[in-house]
Formats: C-alpha cells, sequence, structure tokens
C-alpha cells in the first residue's frame, strides 16, 4: 500500500513533466523552423510560398525539412544587399536601449518614492498609476498625440520613447516588490549614518535585482514588438520606423528573405530571455513566497 501511495505522486510528476515537454516542444516547433527555413537560397523559398494555398485538404500538408543547399543568401540580402531591413533593425535596437535605459533610471525611484515614504498626494498617484495601467493604448492615444504634438515631439525619435519611460504597469510591480522589503534592513543602515540616496542605491536595488531584470526582460519584449505606437507617432517618419512596423510588408508577396528577417527579428529577444532567466525565475518565486 505505501508502495503504491508513493508511485501515484511519482507517475503524477512524470506524466505533469512530459505534458510540459510536450507543450515545450510543440511551442518550439515554429521558432526551429523558421530559423531551419532561412538557411533556404532566397528562389527556393520563393518557390515553396508560392505553392500556399493550393493544398489538397485531405493530404497532410508537405513540409520541408531539409533544403536543398545550404545558403546563406538570405542573410546577404538583408545585412549586406539590401540596408533597408537592417536600418530597421537598427531602429528596433536602438528604441529598446533608450527605453529600457530611461526606465531604468526612472520606474525604480517612481516606485521607491511610493513604497517607502508617506506624503500628501501618494495615494492619489499610486490610483492614477493603476488606472493608466488598465487603459489601453487607443484611450490614452489622442492625449499622447496631443501632448507630444505640443511639445514638438511628434514624428521624431522622443515621441516613441518618452511615453514609455514611465510604463505604469512596471511601477506598480516593483512598487508591490519593495513593499516586502523588511523595514529593519533600511533602519539599520540608517543607524549606520545611510541615507535616502545611499539606501536606495546601496541597498534597496540591489535586493531588487531579480524583480529588475524580470521587469528588464519584459520591457525590451515591449519595446521589441512596438507597433502601434510608431504607426501613431511617426506616421510622416518612415526612416524611424522599427522592424516590428514593416515586418508583415516581408510576407505581403514573398522575397525569399522573409524567413531571415523573422530569425534575426527572434533572436534578440531569445537572447534578452536566455540572460535574465535567472532573474525572472528568482522574481516569481520571490513573489509567490509573499
Amino acid at each position: 500500500m505505501k508502495n503504491k501511495k508513493l508511485r501515484q505522486p511519482r507517475d503524477r510528476k512524470l506524466i505533469t513533466r512530459g505534458l510540459l515537454m510536450a507543450l515545450a516542444i510543440l511551442m518550439l516547433v515554429p521558432v526551429v523552423v523558421t530559423m531551419l527555413y532561412s538557411f533556404f537560397s532566397p528562389e527556393e523559398i520563393q518557390a515553396f510560398m508560392k505553392t500556399r494555398g493550393s493544398y489538397d485538404a485531405g493530404k497532410w500538408m508537405a513540409v520541408k525539412l531539409s533544403p536543398q543547399m545550404f545558403s546563406l543568401n538570405q542573410y546577404y540580402e538583408i545585412l549586406i544587399r539590401d540596408m533597408s531591413i537592417l536600418h530597421m533593425f537598427v531602429n528596433s535596437a536602438l528604441y529598446a536601449v533608450a527605453i529600457i535605459v530611461g526606465q531604468a533610471a526612472v520606474i525604480p525611484m517612481m516606485a521607491y518614492g511610493l513604497s517607502r515614504f508617506r506624503f500628501k498626494g501618494r495615494d492619489a498617484i499610486f490610483f492614477v498609476v493603476i488606472m493608466l495601467m488598465l487603459l489601453p493604448f487607443q484611450v490614452t492615444m489622442v492625449p499622447n498625440v496631443l501632448t507630444l504634438r505640443s511639445l514638438g515631439l511628434l514624428n521624431t525619435v522622443w515621441a516613441v520613447v518618452l511615453p514609455m519611460w514611465f510604463a505604469p504597469f512596471y511601477i506598480f510591480l516593483i512598487r508591490q516588490f519593495m513593499l516586502g522589503l523588511p523595514n529593519e534592513l533600511l533602519e539599520a543602515a540608517q543607524v549606520d549614518g545611510a541615507g535616502t540616496i545611499r539606501c536606495y542605491f546601496s541597498i534597496v536595488l540591489p535586493v531588487c535585482r531579480p524583480i529588475l531584470g524580470a521587469a528588464a526582460a519584459l520591457t525590451f519584449a515591449d519595446c521589441w514588438n512596438l507597433v502601434e505606437q510608431p504607426m501613431t507617432y511617426l506616421s510622416q517618419r518612415t526612416d524611424l520606423q522599427p522592424l516590428s512596423v514593416m515586418f508583415n510588408q516581408l510576407a505581403d508577396s514573398s522575397s525569399g528573405i522573409e524567413f531571415a528577417g523573422a530569425a534575426l527579428y527572434i533572436l534578440p529577444a531569445l537572447f534578452v530571455y536566455l540572460y535574465f532567466l535567472k532573474d525572472i525565475l528568482a522574481g516569481v518565486q520571490l513573489t509567490e513566497l509573499k
């Protein structure tokens, strides 16, 4: 009887792991296929893409898993011959870096003030943050456009960057994490002579590293996938558009380089996720403990 009781939890764990592994593999299939097809020649991709919409519903769709000849021509077209896609890729990277740096300077400090200090209007400010977090972009789009136009920032890089520096979701996320910091930790530092600024940089930020890393990874995903903001704020400056806006145009008519473009688009997000993986897991675990 005891052996049966011990086997049941083990069997459940094995089944759960098996299901999760199957789900993970299923989710990775499109990424793997995209990477694989990026090494097909442009001519072979064009011929393959022309067969779309001509499949027999009663038969399995033929999927090519190996190229006739291994080729780097797609990457040559994107990175050397046609610089427009590379230009948009650089735009996306610059937006992501500028937004993450700005958020790193602004958001933790705002969260620190809202979580550790008592002042008149603090709760009202936090209520506004929550309201902005719940409102979709379509609701705040017109006020943002009017504000940016009055400041002379519309159709400039700052029109995309500045509003993202004050992302309400990350203010809320980091603020809630800071509320769980023990008061004794800061009080001990103050007894040793540390002021407010020193406590912030020497104690609060190091302790909040997991949640800050998780927020940075999520922020990069948001920045890398910006679509509505550039289309609205940069409507007259197509040269400033990121790759996320122009990427759909690659699939309108097959040029044979869309899979290399997709691979180039996926890799930065994948590297950022792997770099911050420990921080993401640590932030989730600490949040669950609270």
